[in-house]
């Protein structure tokens, strides 16, 4: 019996780990867009994309937040390709490049 109960509760372990790898896998995606407004001081920039299916994001305007050392080759008007991923209710920008 205590057998059992291991048994089952490995397999819910497995469970969980699997679909926590599948919920980190959805909440990334690539995009592209240009970019409207950088706000370094404050970690933001405001880029108009196209739609990211992965993240399930219509083509739109959208701030994102993103470390200030990614910005120093990017300015307002360039045309960007970037890796972003949903933290919490924020969208960040792990990858960037004109």
């Amino acid at each position: 019996m205590k057998k059992s109960i291991a048994t089952v509760m490995l397999g819910l372990a497995a469970a969980m780990a699997v679909t926590s790898v599948a919920h980190a896998q959805e909440t990334t995606g690539r995009g592209s867009g240009e970019v409207r407004r950088i706000q370094p001081d404050q970690g933001k920039i405001a880029i108009k994309q196209e739609a990211i299916s992965d993240l399930k994001l219509p083509a739109m305007t959208l701030s994102y937040k993103i470390d200030a050392a990614l910005l120093k080759d990017i300015k307002p008007g360039d045309s960007v390709s970037f890796t972003a991923e949903r933290v919490g209710k924020d969208y960040v920008i792990k990858e960037i490049s004109n």
